[in-house]
């Protein structure tokens, strides 16, 4: 006789229970973490703001969104450039609360765009905008978000100070590595097949903490964990009207949007292949664009409001959600008010700060591959045709200005004609304006030539 097989994982709708979604949410923080505590180190904004920002933006994407999109709202990238030229910032150093403010002033402005795009989108309908951001177009961003990260997680790996790497963080990145995809590979049910991440980091830690204490290294400090104090008021700043932070930052929403997509797509990918597999009713996710993008609009205008930068939905959350197949907004719920909770905590905050920068680094290879990889899956899922002339260049335009841009010049943005473009943001453009002229291109020629006929 057969044995039915038991299909584990979570959809959108679904809550664990009780003790598992606090341990699912831990999961999800620790994640989101390293990445949205190192873009307020880069933009000089303030730390404990910025964690309470993503936990707040990321609840009220959930309220705004009725629950229908499971996605975790973290501080993006993409803005990073844009926001250094408005606050200045050198790494670790916190800008002035006036600088802050002309920053977060241009981010509510890049948030109203999204909210609009979101509306148009809603009137116009996804089939549409499918035109304007085909899966040749999404698929390569997606790719090129993963892979533009990619010297990130390595350097972190490595401990590299600029000049060398060292070993103690290597071995902590490897095991870290390794033991997150022997988590993926032989947990294949049950609560242990949705905690790979977790297992992952944990092992990379207690290394760390071997490692130290063995050859007296000092991969862990604790000295800082009750520096604060207990308990701390993150701290709020108001925004302060500034045209050039608005010309500067409010045009990368535009770019953000693909991105947004690609994250849609890949979302409505692994939740459908979920449901398949259950049994269970589809989710038209991927027909959700418009309210996703009013969601993302309204996140960066409420984290900009407490004084917190720019943000998005987080591929590395995506991608844990895609290696555990846990779905379920309440998990994501339940992580955002840990995360504001964590904020007024020093202590626990700076606890979570001492994992290691290797252990971060080891788990970052995996999920930022993942991203990447979610890209290459949107080609084949779309079935896009990929000995097409058309969508060659297309694919091969937006990768290399993206990765080519990312790592050929300071900050990853591409110096042009007096201006300063963001490699990725200005990659997506890029790929949806030749998209849409080839494509014109195309139809003009096909059109001449049934005449001919």
């Amino acid at each position: 006789m057969e044995t039915k097989r038991i299909i584990t994982g979570y959809l959108p709708d679904e809550r664990p229970a009780w003790g598992k979604l606090i341990v699912f949410a831990l999961q999800h923080i620790l994640v989101m973490f390293p990445a949205t505590v190192l873009v307020a180190l880069l933009t000089g904004f303030h730390i404990s703001t910025t964690i309470f920002a993503s936990g707040f933006a990321t609840l009220c994407f959930i309220l705004v969104t009725k629950g229908k999109i499971p996605l975790y709202y973290g501080s993006s990238f993409s803005y990073i450039a844009a926001i250094v030229g408005i606050t200045g910032a050198t790494y670790g150093v916190v800008a002035s609360d006036a600088l802050i403010g002309q920053a977060q002033f241009g981010i509510i402005l890049s948030g109203l765009v999204s909210i609009l795009v979101g509306f148009i989108v809603n009137y116009f309908g996804v089939n549409k905008i499918e035109k304007v951001l085909p899966p040749v177009v999404t698929g390569p961003i997606a790719m090129i978000i993963g892979l533009s990260l990619a010297g990130t997680a390595m350097t972190q790996a490595a401990g590299f100070n600029g000049v060398t790497a060292q070993s103690s963080y290597w071995a902590v990145a490897i095991i870290t590595l390794f033991c997150i995809m022997f988590f993926t590979v032989i947990f294949k049910k049950g609560v242990l097949s949705q905690l790979p991440i977790l297992f992952g980091i944990l092992a990379g830690y207690f290394s760390a903490l071997l490692i130290d204490l063995i050859f007296k290294t000092n991969l862990v400090d604790f000295s800082r964990v009750f520096a604060d104090g207990v308990i701390n008021v993150p701290h709020f700043t108001l925004p302060r009207p500034s045209w050039a932070a608005v010309f500067a930052i409010m045009p990368i929403a535009l770019a953000t949007i693909p991105e947004s997509t690609a994250h849609l797509y890949q979302l409505d990918l692994y939740v459908n292949d979920l449901a398949k597999k259950k049994g269970s009713k589809e989710y038209p996710i991927k027909d959700k664009l418009g309210l996703n993008l009013i969601g993302d609009g309204v996140g960066d205008v409420v984290s900009a409001l407490v004084g917190g930068p720019a943000g998005t939905n987080y591929g590395e959350n995506i991608s844990t959600m895609a290696i555990t197949k846990n779905f379920s907004v309440w998990v994501l719920g339940a992580a955002a008010v840990l995360t504001m909770l964590l904020a007024f905590f020093s202590p626990l905050a700076n606890l979570i700060s001492t994992i290691p920068s290797g252990v971060i680094g080891g788990a970052s290879i995996y999920l930022f591959g993942v991203i990447g990889a979610q890209g290459i899956a949107i080609l084949i899922e779309k079935k896009v045709d990929l000995f097409d002339a058309k969508n060659i260049g297309i694919i091969a335009l937006i990768l290399i200005v993206g990765i080519g841009g990312t790592y050929g010049f300071p900050n990853g943005s591409i110096p042009m004609f007096g201006m300063s473009l963001p490699a990725i943001a200005f990659a997506a453009i890029l790929g949806i304006v030749v998209n849409a002229l080839l494509g014109i291109t195309q139809y003009l020629v096909n059109k001449k030539e049934s005449k001919t006929e």
